[in-house]
């Protein structure tokens, strides 16, 4: 039995200062929302990153939307028909208005696919395989594929629409280059059909939202669980001051909960705790494709670029150990880039190799440091559970191994655009599974960067012409055998190339307060219209 730490005085006085300088008007239905970390832009084309995601979600609308059992249903558009393999027609909904009260049109639709497939933004694995839409009239598109794609419906969830006419009002059709540090009118300003309006964003600060009263599904609405108005969401990053806030009630619900304080919270009568897995993979991406180790000893060469270094790192690594005494048990161990419930994950395919020092020390040596070498190892701090915590487990464990890893952790915000410029040698990640299928991770962390969805997040420069071809073979392939075995076959050769090394996939509990009631989303994506506060 573990003991759970105690927030010491001056957390608790931090979290109650921290409270009553965030606070809003508040009354029953104001859902108060506290996590680690803040959301990187507005731009809803601009970061796929799930918290921001998951924010605008809330703002912003797609065709199609997920119900609560994750079933694709309409939103913006009432009905898709495949006219052919290639081409669908989708009908709009009529009668919505954005939030400034102008109407939603194929105008809008046409825009914002322009918009996404803008190179700088990294929302483009979204419309993978949207090759134009075509307007038809003003409540009538086509959208044309450039093949057969069998997950066209759940990429549309996260292409979010945009008010064609608000974007070029202010001067801000151009989607947000957030690594470039590049503001626009949109980075900081929302203009959504979605069931709420997003009021003001404080960065590190705090989120405020109000229900939508114009909200095309308000009717709906007001027949659901759901009776939130107003929603503040308040990024808190450190842990005891998050736990304390929930205690002293100025949270309704935290969902980036310590693990060494849930046994605790478990017990306390006014908590609920809602537990489950999480579609998303935490793992190490090292920089294969530089001529030269960034931020390293070696000169002149990559050591990266050999199979039998990134084995022995992977072989270094004790992954039992890290659930047990880092994540508390809230971890599964993984060989695998997906997690449970993505299509293509298998028991039989995810077990990952025991760590074997003397093996990892001899593949060293064969490749050429026997005495191992230095290198940088970039980590965030506030996104992942006990991120930088997994990250310092790792550097203990290689310098085992004799490769001395230098830590260099910070915030999300600035962490993410230092991978995006490719200034990494070794980085940590997390991804999470929006579309819930394989191909997501797939052609996003590891097919060779050319243009649009192929590798928009390969920032390891990860390059294989075998697993390519895989790729997208899977992309078009309507038999679910045949595109399930290819699947099978990019996520065995991922492993056995060893193009990442997977540490564990996340399992995700939330906290709330009694009176909180919600649906637990394994996307980890909290949603106010599945919320009810009392």
């Amino acid at each position: 039995m573990f003991r759970i730490p105690t927030p010491t005085p001056r957390a608790l006085l931090a979290a109650a200062l921290l409270a009553a300088t965030l606070a809003a008007p508040l009354h029953a239905q104001t859902l108060r929302w506290a996590a680690q970390n803040d959301i990187l832009t507005l731009d809803p084309h601009s970061q796929n990153h799930a918290t921001t995601s998951t924010i605008l979600l809330h703002a912003y609308e797609g065709l199609v939307r997920y119900s609560a059992t994750y079933e694709v249903e309409p939103a913006l558009a009432t009905k898709w028909t495949f006219t052919s393999p290639t081409t669908v027609r989708f009908e709009l909904r009529k009668g919505v208005k954005f939030h400034d009260g102008t109407p939603f049109t194929a105008d809008d639709v046409v825009f914002s696919l322009a918009r996404i497939k803008q190179p700088q933004g990294t929302m483009q694995i979204f419309v993978t395989g949207v090759n134009e839409v075509k307007k038809i009239d003003d409540h009538t598109i086509d959208m044309i594929l450039s093949a057969p794609n069998p997950t066209l419906l759940r990429n549309l969830i996260d292409f979010r629409i945009m008010s064609r006419a608000w974007a070029e009002k202010n001067n801000t059709s151009r989607v947000q280059d957030y690594k470039a540090k590049e503001e626009n009118f949109a980075s900081r300003n929302v203009m959504g059909t979605g069931p709420f309006r997003i009021l003001s964003w404080q960065p590190e600060q705090r989120i405020m939202m109000a229900r939508n009263e114009a909200w095309w599904d308000l009717m709906n609405a007001k027949d659901s669980p759901s009776n939130v108005q107003q929603v503040v969401y308040t990024p808190i990053k450190a842990e005891a001051t998050r736990v304390a806030a929930l205690l002293a009630g100025d949270v309704d619900l935290l969902t980036d909960v310590p693990v060494q304080d849930l046994e605790r919270l478990s017990k306390d009568k006014r908590m609920k705790v809602v537990n489950g897995p999480e579609v998303r993979t935490i793992f190490l991406a090292p920089d294969m494709g530089s001529p030269e180790l960034k931020h390293g000893s070696v000169k002149g060469k990559n050591p990266f670029a050999d199979k039998r270094v990134r084995q022995a790192l992977s072989l270094a690594i004790d992954r039992e150990a890290i659930k047990r005494s880092i994540m508390r048990g809230m971890s599964v161990p993984a060989a695998l880039i997906v997690a449970p419930g993505v299509n293509g994950w298998t028991q039989q395919l995810d077990t990952p190799a025991k760590p074997d020092l003397v093996r990892a020390k001899a593949l060293l040596k064969e490749a050429g440091y026997p005495e191992g070498f230095e290198v940088r190892l970039n980590c965030p701090n506030n996104r992942y559970v006990n991120d930088e915590k997994i990250c310092q487990a790792v550097v203990a464990m290689w310098a085992r191994l004799g490769v001395k890893a230098q830590l260099a952790s910070e915030n999300m915000a600035t962490f993410i655009q230092k991978v995006q410029n490719f200034d990494s040698s070794i980085y940590l990640l997390g991804w999470g599974v929006a579309n819930y299928d394989a191909q997501y991770s797939l052609q996003s962390l590891v097919r060779t960067r050319t243009s649009g969805a192929d590798g928009n997040f390969n920032f390891s420069r990860v390059s294989d012409p075998a697993l390519d071809r895989l790729i997208d073979g899977m992309k078009s392939e309507t038999d679910v055998a045949k595109r399930n075995g290819m699947i099978r076959d990019a996520l065995v050769r991922v492993r056995d190339e060893t193009l990442v090394i997977p540490l564990h996939h996340q399992i995700r509990p939330w906290v709330m307060r009694a009176g909180v009631t919600t649906v637990h989303r394994s996307d980890d994506r909290p949603e106010a219209r599945f919320t009810s506060v009392r």
